[in-house]
């Protein structure tokens, strides 16, 4: 199945990203990262600072995949509010959760900051309000769990959102420091630094199977060209991609739309270009670009069939420009690149690790859900953590059986 239809607007911004040979010989290393989208780029970023023998394999191009979708707004809120989170993992869990994805942000902005690639990094701050006067209460609750956790951020109440945009809500968190990339750069970016660093890349080079020996303790993943590679460790950082090799029960699917639109002249009326989302479920969400274009997103459907994703795309394109009208009328969007495609999450509001008795040595990345690059970040740093040291206690907070709230 195709997971994604339309036109990209990412691509259009680095037209001279660089390319990678296709593999054509067999060879053995210490970890083979499978994917050559951001997850992957994350994981090759952090298995390089060591003296490992590092190969990326990719059917097709760098970040071609769902990275091309990715309208990589980073924060560290989610679907799922904290507070509902602590009712799931315990307060220990969540409080540690939050602080692993703070931190990912900034790492993300460092690796941007040091690269040679304009990543298109940016500190934005948050508006997140509440879609009904019956939301008011749980983002209050919200808000005050994120202050005692030594979050920046305001609860803004009905005239304070007023006074600062051209559309009212009853109630909103207002966050500070979270951020926007551009994902098709950022990728390319980490696998520059991993490269002269010795990890080697391969595009078009396509899986075609794999088995592990148990005499060796290696596994051995063959390509559609006929080669081999042995590998103590393999990384599957293939998206939802991943899903075709090992179904992850706690992942879910539907569809979802993205337009881009052209460049606005006048963006004045958008208090700090503030990244924008809201508390209805499905939500609506926007962010702005280096050349002044509106991401708009959401409007997501409960089906993940593509046929019946593809028909409503168009009607989608300008429901989404119908809805920015109603929270900007003075800013004329129109969209120049849109597309629908698969959206994953995991049903209990956290990424997934998969390690998997039938696959030794194996992990999968599975950094669904709406911080995917946020969630990705902090899983490959976990991942290269286990593989260099052996292990890493934080990583069994994200394995897929992850440890619940004992109750009474």
């Amino acid at each position: 199945m195709k997971r994604q239809t339309g036109t990209y607007y990412w691509p259009t911004t680095f037209p001279d990203a660089p390319s990678y040979p296709p593999l054509e010989t067999d060879l053995s290393c210490d970890v083979l990262i499978i994917g050559g989208g951001s997850s992957g780029a994350q994981c090759a970023y952090y298995l390089a600072d060591h003296d490992l023998n590092a190969v990326v394999i990719e059917k097709s191009t760098i970040a071609s995949g769902s990275t091309v979708t990715n309208t990589a707004i980073l924060q560290y809120s989610g679907e799922k509010m904290f507070t509902s989170l602590v009712n799931t993992f315990g307060e220990d869990y969540v409080a540690r959760h939050l602080q692993l994805l703070k931190q990912a942000i900034d790492e993300i902005e460092g690796a941007s900051k040091s690269s040679s690639i304009d990543c298109e990094f940016n500190r934005r701050d948050t508006l997140y309000s509440a879609s009904c006067p019956e939301d008011v209460d749980k983002l209050k609750k919200e808000y005050n769990y994120l202050k005692q956790h030594d979050c920046e951020v305001d609860f803004l109440e009905k005239d304070e959102i007023e006074a600062k945009y051209p559309f009212s809500r009853e109630a909103a968190i207002y966050s500070y420091h979270d951020g926007e990339v551009n994902p098709f750069k950022y990728t390319h970016a980490l696998f520059e630094e991993a490269v002269a660093q010795g990890v080697r890349v391969y595009e078009q080079t396509e899986m075609n199977g794999q088995h592990f020996d148990q005499e060796r303790g290696t596994t051995i993943v063959t390509t559609k060209k006929g080669y081999s590679i042995e590998a103590r460790h393999v990384i599957f950082a293939a998206g939802y991609e991943g899903m075709d090799i090992k179904k992850e029960k706690k992942a879910s699917f539907e569809s979802t739309f993205t337009i881009t639109t052209n460049p606005v002249d006048d963006l004045s009326a958008w208090y700090n270009r503030t990244l924008l989302w809201e508390t209805a479920r499905p939500y609506l969400y926007c962010r702005t670009t280096k050349d002044n274009r509106v991401i708009i997103g959401g409007l997501d459907e409960n089906t993940d069939e593509e046929r019946d994703r593809n028909s409503k795309l168009t009607h989608k394109k300008y429901q989404l420009i119908e809805e920015f009208n109603k929270l900007f009328p003075d800013i004329h969007v129109e969209p120049e690149y849109y597309l629908a495609s698969s959206y994953g999450g995991i049903v209990d509001g956290v990424p997934v690790v998969g390690k998997y008795e039938e696959f030794p040595g194996c992990y999968f990345v599975f950094a669904f859900g709406d911080n995917g690059m946020v969630y990705g970040q902090a899983l490959a740093r976990l991942i290269a953590e286990e593989i260099v040291k052996g292990s890493s206690p934080d990583l069994a907070m994200y394995v897929q059986e992850r440890p619940l709230l004992k109750r009474v």
